[in-house]
């Protein structure tokens, strides 16, 4: 494994344990059984770590549905499923983070430079479905950014339920679940 694998994986490790913002580069290095200036040869900062660690260290957030393939109840379930998976992984990370007002604003702002941000799964299902409905496979009275907050709402709601709870990964039929009760609204 490379230095930027080992890395990343103590990363993960280190900010689910202790969330992100109790996290240092100093510990990541530490646990990664390297030096912070490595982990800087690889990363510009804790913020990039956390969003490669969230890419390819976290259960898939499929936001690549594409339109007129499969059917817009199976692409739903998938990114429901993703979406419940990634929440619960990402909740002890990011629970920290949230606490602290001032971090909070700074991990805005820099996942804001990199283009990054828990809107943008939201605003990927608008899109999608937008492009459905255009397809004649979505409701023309049907809302796409309603349907996608709410589906993703739902998402992050149950999967901090089942976080809280201390229960275990969630299946594909918690994601059917939500999604039949979506589709009523946004089927023709």
């Amino acid at each position: 494994m490379n230095a930027r694998e080992r890395i990343l994986d103590a990363a993960a490790g280190v900010m689910r344990e202790q969330g992100v913002a109790n996290a240092t580069t100093k510990q990541i290095a530490r646990a990664a059984g390297t030096s912070e200036a490595l982990l800087y040869k690889h990363f510009r900062d804790k913020e990039e770590i956390l969003l490669h660690v969230l890419a390819e260290r976290m259960p898939a957030f499929p936001t690549g549905a594409r339109a007129g393939e499969g059917s817009v109840e199976a692409n739903l379930t998938a990114v429901a499923h993703g979406a419940l998976r990634f929440y619960l992984h990402a909740f002890p990370m990011m629970a920290s983070m949230v606490a602290q007002p001032r971090l909070m604003a700074a991990v805005r702002d820099s996942l804001a430079g990199y283009g990054a941000g828990p809107r943008h799964p939201v605003t990927a299902l608008t899109a999608y479905l937008a492009a459905e409905r255009d397809l004649g496979r979505v409701a023309p009275g049907a809302d796409p950014a309603a349907g996608a907050a709410l589906l993703m709402g739902a998402c992050f709601q149950q999967a901090f339920l089942r976080y809280f709870e201390g229960g275990p990964d969630i299946p594909e039929e918690a994601a059917a679940a939500l999604v039949r009760g979506l589709l009523p609204a946004l089927l023709p």
